[in-house]
């Protein structure tokens, strides 16, 4: 599966869009739409006069190949769109070790999505306090995760 463009632009919004070199909430150099850079990047100074929103998008399609792809690793149960998109987002936004480690990732592949979804809202902290960026960005995903409760076979991960 893909993100669908629906999912994508929950990214965007949640990551807002920065033309210039800034340090995330980790410390990270970051540009674009939350795209770390690279030691090679860095060195290189690509983005020292900045980025433009295409390019950016263009890179955060790029980037977001790493989440698309963890999901389809881990993920053992059929997923709908919204619910990949939401975990595409939940990735790209925690990481995939995060997931693989996550009450999330054993309630969704148990076939509990209920369980699931109420797990994936849990992570709204940030440096021990709860953080209403992420608690939107978590809702959003909740939203796309609900749309559609039954998912296609075809849009089952591969074994």
């Amino acid at each position: 599966m893909n993100i669908s463009s629906r999912g994508l632009q929950i990214i965007k919004d949640s990551e807002g869009f920065r033309s210039t070199v800034y340090n995330d909430v980790a410390g990270f150099p970051t540009v674009g739409f939350g795209h770390r850079l690279t030691t090679a990047e860095i060195a290189s100074g690509i983005y020292s006069h900045g980025i433009t929103e295409a390019d950016a998008t263009t890179l955060l399609q790029s980037d977001v190949v790493d989440a698309e792809q963890a999901v389809g690793l881990l993920v053992k149960v059929p997923l709908t769109q919204g619910q990949f998109d939401a975990l595409v987002d939940w990735v790209f936004n925690l990481g995939s070790g995060r997931l693989a480690s996550s009450a999330l990732l054993k309630c969704l592949n148990a076939g509990r999505n209920d369980d699931a979804v109420e797990q994936l809202l849990l992570w709204t902290h940030a440096g021990g306090k709860e953080c209403s960026a992420l608690v939107k960005r978590r809702e959003a995903e909740a939203v796309l995760w609900r749309e559609s409760s039954v998912p296609d076979a075809a849009t089952a991960p591969a074994a």
